[in-house]
This record gives C-alpha cells, sequence and structure tokens, in this order.
C-alpha cells in the first residue's frame, strides 16, 4: 500500500503525476473515495490543469473559513437599488443608504461599515455570506427605491449575512418629503433587530433631520455626489447645486458647508483670487451661524481658516469638531492635509491614522500617510501603507474607472514602490483626462519627479502654479520633489510662491 496522504496540497501534487480514476487511486494509495477531489472536479479522472484550478477555488474557500469573524452587533448598508422609471435616482439612492450609515455609525455598541466599504459590492454579484465575511459583519441591509414625481416607494431588508435568513423588512410608500422620517425609521429598527438599546441622546439626534425641505436635500445630494470627484469643473457643479438647495432652504447648515469646502477646494487648487477665498470664509461662517453645534460646519470653517493662512483659528475650530463627533472623516483628513501642509508630519500622520479607522476602505489618506512615515525614516510602515493604499484605489478604480484622482494618487504609489512602468502609465492616463487640471498636473508633477524626468515634472508644476495651485507649503515640503529641488526651474517657482 502507498504512503497516505494528509493534505489537500500533498494530494494535488500527486495527482499532478497524470490522470487516475477513483477506482486506480483508492486501489493504490489506500485512500478512501470521500477523501478524493473528484466530486469537486465533475470527473472521476484528475488531470493538473483540472486540479490547479480546484485547489484555487478551495484555497479561497479556506482562507475565508479562516479569516476574523465579526463580533457584536455590527451591518453593512449596501446601496439601495435605483428601481426608477428613468434610471436616474442612483445619487439619491446612494445619498438615502448613506444618511442610514451615518446614522448607525454614532450608535454606541454597533458598528456599521464605512461607505467606501460598503459601496464596492454594488455591482458585485457576491453573496451575503462573502459579504459579510469581507467585511465582517454579521448583518446587511439592502434597498430599494422607486421615485415618480412627489412619492417615494422604498423596501428595506435585513439579513444575517452567514445564513441569509431575514431579520427584518418592511416597505414605505410616502411622499418625498417623508424622506427624513422614513430614514429614522429605518435606522430605529434596524438598532431594534439588533438588540442595541438606543440612549436618549441618541433617539433625540435620529430624530433631527439636517432638512425640512426634501427638495433641497435632493439638491444637496446631487451636489455632494459632483464633490467627491474633486475636479475643478465637477466644484463648479456642485456649488451651482449647493447654491439651489440654499435657495430652498436658507437655514441648511450642511448646503453652506459643502459651498465652503468647494470654495476651499478651488481657493487651493486652481484658482487663488481673493474673491474665492472670502467666499469660502463667508460661506462657513454662514454654516456655523446655521447650526453652531454642527461638526460638519466646524470642519468647513476650520479648512477655510486653513486656506487662509490663519493656522492657529483653523486647529482651534478643528479641534472642536472632534470634541462634537469623533467619527467624521473629513475633520480629520481636513485637519491631517492642514497639519501636513505646516510641515507638521508626526501629527498629520496621527490625523491620518485616526481617519483611517473611521473609514478603512479609503485608499487617499492611506496614499498620503505612507509619504510621511517614509520621511520620518518609518520605511515599513510606509511601504505595507502604501501597498494597501494601491489595492484600496484598484478595487475603487474597477467602480469608477473615469476617476482620474484615483488614478494618480495610485500612480504615485506604484512608482515609490517600485512599479515604475505601471505607476506611469496611469499617470499619463490621468493626465489625458484632465490635461488642465492643476491639483492633478501637481501630482504628476511629482510622480515625474520621481521618475528622474526633471523636464517633465517641471513643465507640469509650472502649469500646476499657472493654472492656481500656488500652496507655497506642498511645493516646499513635499518630499516627492526631491529630486528637482536644486533645478533652477524650481528655485524660480518657489521664488514666485513665496
Amino acid at each position: 500500500m502507498g504512503t497516505r496522504l494528509d493534505s489537500w496540497k500533498e494530494i494535488a501534487a500527486y495527482l499532478k503525476r497524470g490522470p487516475r480514476t477513483v477506482q486506480r487511486w483508492e486501489a493504490e494509495e489506500g485512500l478512501p473515495v470521500h477523501r478524493l477531489p473528484h466530486a469537486k472536479l465533475g470527473s472521476v479522472y484528475a488531470y493538473a490543469h483540472e486540479l490547479d484550478q480546484w485547489w484555487a477555488g478551495r484555497a479561497k474557500e479556506l482562507e475565508a473559513e479562516a479569516a476574523p469573524k465579526a463580533a457584536g452587533a455590527s451591518v453593512a448598508v449596501l446601496p439601495f437599488a435605483d428601481m426608477s422609471e428613468e434610471g436616474d435616482q442612483v445619487y439619491f439612492c446612494e445619498g438615502v443608504a448613506e444618511e442610514i450609515i451615518n446614522a448607525l455609525g454614532r450608535v454606541s455598541g454597533l458598528r456599521a461599515t464605512s461607505r467606501t466599504a460598503s459601496f464596492r459590492f454594488r455591482d458585485a454579484g457576491s453573496t451575503s455570506r462573502e459579504i459579510g465575511r469581507q467585511l465582517r459583519v454579521r448583518s446587511l441591509l439592502e434597498g430599494s427605491v422607486r421615485k415618480s414625481g412627489g412619492r417615494l416607494r422604498i423596501g428595506v431588508r435585513l439579513t444575517e449575512a452567514e445564513s441569509g435568513f431575514q431579520l427584518w423588512s418592511t416597505r414605505f410608500d410616502r411622499d418625498a418629503a417623508d424622506i427624513f422620517a422614513i430614514q429614522d425609521e429605518i435606522a430605529r429598527n434596524v438598532a431594534a433587530a439588533l438588540q442595541v438599546t438606543l440612549s436618549p441622546a441618541e433617539k433625540e439626534a435620529l430624530g433631527k433631520p439636517p432638512t425640512q425641505h426634501a427638495q433641497a436635500y435632493d439638491l444637496y445630494l446631487r451636489a455632494r455626489q459632483f464633490y467627491y470627484l474633486y475636479s475643478p469643473r465637477a466644484m463648479e457643479f456642485a456649488l451651482q447645486l449647493f447654491s439651489r438647495a440654499i435657495e430652498a432652504d436658507p437655514s441648511y447648515a450642511r448646503a453652506y458647508a459643502g459651498q465652503a469646502d468647494c470654495w476651499s477646494y478651488l481657493y487651493l487648487y486652481s484658482d487663488r483670487r481673493e474673491e474665492v477665498r472670502r467666499k469660502a470664509e463667508e460661506a462657513s461662517r454662514k454654516a456655523m451661524e446655521m447650526n453652531p453645534a454642527s461638526a460638519q460646519a466646524l470642519a468647513s470653517r476650520g479648512l477655510s481658516y486653513s486656506v487662509s493662512g490663519r493656522v492657529q483659528e483653523a486647529e482651534q475650530a478643528f479641534e472642536e469638531a472632534l470634541r462634537l463627533d469623533s467619527e467624521l472623516f473629513e475633520t480629520y483628513y481636513f485637519y491631517a492635509r492642514h497639519s501636513f501642509a505646516q510641515g507638521n508630519l508626526a501629527k498629520a500622520i496621527r490625523l491620518y491614522e485616526e481617519a483611517v479607522r473611521v473609514n478603512p476602505d479609503d485608499f487617499q489618506c492611506r496614499l498620503l500617510m505612507a509619504q510621511s512615515y517614509e520621511v520620518l525614516g518609518r520605511n515599513e510602515e510606509a511601504r505595507a501603507t502604501r501597498r494597501r493604499g494601491v489595492e484600496l484605489a484598484a478595487l475603487h478604480l474597477e467602480l469608477n474607472p473615469d476617476d482620474a484622482r484615483a488614478l494618480y494618487m495610485a500612480a504615485n504609489g506604484l512608482v515609490a514602490l517600485g512599479e515604475k512602468e505601471q505607476g506611469r502609465e496611469w499617470a499619463e492616463r490621468a493626465l489625458a483626462m484632465q490635461p488642465e487640471d492643476p491639483m492633478l498636473l501637481y501630482n504628476v508633477g511629482c510622480i515625474f519627479s520621481m521618475l528622474g524626468l526633471a523636464e517633465q515634472a517641471m513643465g507640469c508644476l509650472e502649469r500646476a502654479e499657472r493654472g492656481g495651485l500656488r500652496e507655497a507649503g506642498w511645493y516646499e515640503h513635499d518630499s516627492n520633489l526631491d529630486a528637482v529641488r536644486g533645478h533652477p526651474r524650481f528655485q524660480a517657482l518657489l521664488k514666485r510662491l513665496r
């Protein structure tokens, strides 16, 4: 009798010697038929290529089985499906799901995955078990929205991820103006179904809608969709929509905050006029007047102070925003960028780490943080963080292939990791998409600098500066530009900025 094989890998390696029937295997090796992989292969014969395919699938199964299991009450809110006849309500569906995520994320005793993490399963076709294991959650909330005129039909279902067993479901047929009450009711029912008790403060917070005007809310969601594209043209569209939301509801603090963020972005990266800076500051002030206890308004106020060079006031606003809401991603992100521009890399790292804690699937913070790790000599952390950032950016690009920002940020990470050819290819793809975007030009200039292409780097950096990106702190403190720092054209650029 032959040697007994005790692992699937050993069986796979043995079978690669050639085809065998089950009967011959059993006769030669004394191995029970039930231990053979023939049932998986769909044949009594096992060839090398079949075993390779089977083992690849089995390895994924074993990896999933070994993955850490979700602990405690946890939920992933998947993007709601758009069931409207025109199919033009994706922004609204995603906005509804995001509001529910934000509400559940503030409930103690309940872990809700981030928007980025959940929304990557929009078109993945994964099973509930696969999603649950990848996100390490015990339950999934799915929904659909049909919007017609002033009416809404929203269906929701909460399921146990591992078994697919339905825990709770319902359908709402309401006026569009009732959207806030619907979101509140969904969040409360999810907490109840998962046996999480809401505190009085949490109940009160859930019952406070950001606005009473459904039209203003709709416009706000459309505006945020453009804002997250992070390009000057998209910011212009977002500004128009935020302005219309404010016209519908002049007391809408979030819309003023969104408006302030747009103006701050434009001032930093494309339009350095004093008028633009003043508009950012004015909009953030209005947001604070409408809701002085809003962490979102304070974060926007901090950003407007930062772009104005009012360092201490910016930091005070950011700190107050964190005191009011320690789970708001934008505060950590804005504050980290501010700290980097001040040359305080250690503080920037701490803030980026908190941003990643709040939103584990954000690629931007990881890629930006890796650079600061590297400058401070923390090379192993830099490499691991950069690698994960590139992976997350690639996942994002699968769903958003036209996102130039994700392309150039991932390209930077790839070049830093030594994958220069792919990094350059991605950078040039991004440049072809938006050849006049100052922020993109600056970042591609950094990538060319890292590749040793000094003249191409300076061409991009000078075009970025002429286009309005005149934040001296970035040029002065960005280690990606070390290779061109002694270049006469770079010295002349710094002189103009100063």
